[in-house]
């Protein structure tokens, strides 16, 4: 199922809501008075707020982020009155309402991400020009290129000189002894340690392979969040922007109808005051736009000189979501998992290695030594010498058991810190699937009941104040009332995507 966001607003005759008596709506709405709107609007500014925060980047084995959670609910109304001559100026006031409440699109769904192209573009320039996941990739490679020499032999060492010269004397040809030597010496581990050493480096470069991938998947995440909020921060700036036109409209009727003695002066204030509010939350957005810009141009690499991307309207689909499906595929397809897995295995190859140290290397030396001849001009024959010698690993106590320990100790350490990862995926998870379900269940119910039932209120206020049922009042409250009901629904629809964006990353799907 899929839900775009646009509205058509019902003729007042198809749907009558119900509308309390008037003593007793004039009785609630006193009640609240300017401070239950003031502190409204703080709650409204103190969720923007937590919306524009962003993850702290994390690599390797850092904790998963849980998601931004935005939630805005405003009333914003303070009790005012109009008088009945105004009912012409209030009527096309209400037109005005009716055809500005056609509710901007919100950023787009990751479930849309294969059809967005404007999405799918951002992600592959975060690939190419992110340096985060330039640097990412050389360590990749760095990493591959160690595998080779960790299991190459030592260099041989190749030595010459003059052997058992006399002091007294200096030509070579007055000892028997006395000879020019040339050798060459290698050292040869003990069966198996070679083989253990290219393992260890070859687990190193697969989690940091592991690791690469859950980099990039990180930096798409971000992207997606970042991309989500500004869509998220531009739909609400366009909502403000409307209904304070509409505040406008009705703050000059009040003073129309004051002027001429039939309005009183605190409908004119109250008025007011909320036209003065909507210009301060277009102030606070306007503050708050340039941080998640940046953000977004940040995780795309690019130079901070050139402009965010504007988000594409989207449309919100439905996703059929199995927790234990995921669940599975997060064990065996996340990044993170499978890097833990991987150092698990390079420690055990390590311990393995540890206690190979305590069996010696053998080290293989050749000489061959040339003797002039002698001084009656008989001939010496030259010789040849071959020699091998091995370590003795008799510290044990102080230099190769602790080896062994440590290698040990990081090994349990992967091992707890994978157990941590899978209890974390999996209730984190549990959060997010939680979050899509219920916020595209609050997105359908706003877009196919509360607010169609929301503006035929407005309709039906409209039809009573036009043979004085009602009064201006309650024609504003139902006008904001509709428009907290739809910062309600784009906020929904935002944490669906982000909620979608975040599954991707524990589940550990690829952007390719």
């Amino acid at each position: 199922m899929t839900i775009p966001l646009s509205f058509a607003l019902q003729p007042a005759g198809s749907q009558k809501p119900d509308t309390p008596p008037k003593e007793t709506r004039k009785a609630a709405i006193e009640s609240l008075g300017d401070a239950h709107a003031r502190g409204s609007l703080l709650e409204m500014n103190s969720c923007r707020n937590t919306m524009i925060s962003r993850d702290a980047k994390s690599t390797g084995s850092s904790k998963v982020s849980t998601m931004i959670r935005s939630r805005i609910i405003a009333a914003l109304l303070a009790g005012v009155m109009l008088p009945a001559t105004a009912q012409a100026e209030v009527s096309s006031s209400a037109r005005t309402v009716a055809s500005t409440q056609t509710v901007p699109p919100a950023a787009s769904a990751t479930a849309n991400v294969k059809g967005s192209s404007p999405l799918t573009a951002l992600i592959a320039e975060a690939l190419e020009n992110n340096p985060e996941i330039q640097a990412a990739l050389q360590e990749r490679e760095a990493a591959r290129h160690r595998i080779s020499p960790a299991g190459a032999l030592d260099d041989p060492i190749l030595e010459a000189g003059v052997i058992n010269a006399p002091l007294a004397s200096s030509p070579f040809n007055r000892e028997d002894m006395t000879m020019k030597m040339i050798g060459l010496s290698q050292r040869l581990p003990f069966p198996g340690r070679r083989g253990l050493r290219q393992d260890v480096a070859a687990k190193d470069a697969e989690a940091v392979g592991y690791g690469y991938q859950e980099t990039v998947n990180r930096i798409v995440r971000g992207i997606k969040t970042a991309y989500f909020d500004l869509g998220l921060t531009l739909e609400i700036t366009k909502l403000v922007e409307k209904n304070k036109l509409i505040l406008e409209r009705f703050l000059r009727i009040a003073e129309g109808r004051y002027e001429v003695g039939q309005g009183s002066q605190a409908d004119v204030l109250k008025a007011q005051t909320q036209v003065s509010r909507m210009v301060d939350e277009l102030l606070r957005l306007a503050r708050e736009r340039p941080t998640i810009e940046a953000e977004l141009i940040r995780t795309l690499g690019r130079n901070a000189n050139i402009a965010a991307p504007i988000p594409a309207p989207p449309q919100l689909s439905e996703e059929i979501l199995n927790l234990e499906s995921l669940r599975e595929t997060a064990l065996t397809q996340r990044p993170q998992l499978l890097a833990l897995q991987s150092l698990i295995a390079r420690n055990n190859k390590a311990a393995e290695l540890a206690r190979k140290n305590y069996y010696p290397d053998l080290d293989v030396r050749m000489s061959y030594g040339q003797r002039d001849n002698m001084l009656d001009g008989a001939r010496r024959s030259d010789m040849v010498t071959m020699t091998m010698a091995i370590n003795l690993p008799v510290w044990r106590e102080n230099k190769l058991a602790p080896r062994l320990a440590e290698a040990l100790a990081l090994r349990d350490q992967a091992q707890n810190l994978y157990q941590a990862q899978r209890n974390e995926i999996t209730a984190n998870l549990r959060q997010q699937v939680a979050t899509v379900e219920q916020s595209f269940k609050s997105a359908e119910l706003y877009q196919t009941a509360i607010l169609p039932q929301a503006r035929l209120t407005v309709e039906s206020a409209l039809a009573a104040y036009r043979v004085n049922r009602v009064d201006f009042l309650t024609l504003l409250d139902s006008q904001m009332t509709v428009f907290n009901y739809e910062i309600s629904l784009v906020t929904a629809m935002a944490s669906h995507n982000k909620a979608l964006a975040e599954i991707d990353l524990l589940t550990g799907k690829s952007p390719n």
